[in-house]
Formats: structure tokens, sequence, C-alpha cells
């Protein structure tokens, strides 16, 4: 391939900076396809539903507007509706009006759901840990995490929450 003259401005990345590149864009694409599979099979939970239930436990009384939701769960809104869907014919979940304007639609977590969620934290837990947490090592995890909540929140803000989420 002949070499590109690149527009001024613009460095080629470093050998490490593409390395880095390159295993960043493979494990954002092969982390949650491994969580999904094996939330599936050990918990008839797809990461996204875990997802949901898991955002909703930790928001002010177990419950958050559709639009809201999807954004922590980093989908979109008509994609929750179907999860919201699927989650409220097992019984965990209830979408109502909001009392706030009655206009807008307002997701909340059933008993039920934050029991379920329960069921399924542990199994969620060890893979996130096996999977991920157990490959980072002596990595500064503080600065990780900053720096991609940057990458993420530059591109499409940053989730806000209205309270500290809940541990356990």
């Amino acid at each position: 391939m002949k070499k590109q003259r690149l527009p001024a401005g613009i460095d080629p990345l470093t050998v490490e900076e593409e390395a880095a590149w390159r295993a960043l864009a493979r494990a954002v694409l092969v982390v949650p396809r491994v969580l999904d599979a094996e939330m599936l099979e050990s918990q008839g939970l797809n990461i996204t539903e875990y997802n949901v239930l898991m955002n909703l436990s930790e928001a002010p009384d177990h419950s958050l507007r559709m639009r809201e939701l999807a954004n922590f769960v980093s989908i979109t809104v008509s994609g929750l509706t179907r999860v919201v869907e699927r989650l409220s014919r097992q019984g965990l979940v209830e979408r109502v009006r909001a009392e706030s304007d009655g206009r807008g639609q307002v997701a909340v977590l059933t008993p039920a759901g934050l029991e379920r969620l329960r069921q399924a934290w542990p199994s969620h837990l060890a893979a996130v840990r096996r999977h991920v947490i157990d490959h980072l090592g002596d990595l500064d995890l503080v600065s990780l995490a900053e720096a991609l909540a940057n990458i993420a929140s530059a591109e499409v803000g940053p989730p806000v929450r209205r309270t500290a989420p809940r541990r356990g």
C-alpha cells in the first residue's frame, strides 16, 4: 500500500497508540458479547435487561423517565421500549405515566425486579471480574475510568445522575 500524506495538523499514531486503539476497539466489541452470552446462559437475562434493572435499582424511588434510562443504558428510546416491555411481561418493571407532566413515560422497578437483580448480580459481578477486571493488573483504575468516561462523554454527553449509585 502506498504511503499517504496526512492533512496538516494530523499526526500518525505511534506504535503504542495504534496498539492501544486496536485493543480498545476489539474489547468494546468482544466484552459485551461475552457478558451477554454468560448472563443469558446463567440468568436468562441479556446484558441490556440487566443494565435496565441495575440503573432502576440505583434511581430514587427505583424509577426513571424512559429517555433518561435510555441514556444510562446507552440505547435508543425505541430500543429501551422493547426491553421494558419484555421486562414488564415478566413482572420485573412497570411502565407508567410521569406524575409531573402526565405526558412522559417512567420505568419503575418492581419488587420482583429488584429480587431478580439481586439473583443475577453475583453472576454479573463474577463475569465482569473474570473478563475485565482481572486483566487490568496494576493499571491505575481511577485514571482508566476517567479516560474512558471522557471518551464517551465527548461523543454522547455524560449520563447525569441525580444521586450517587447505591452499592450492593
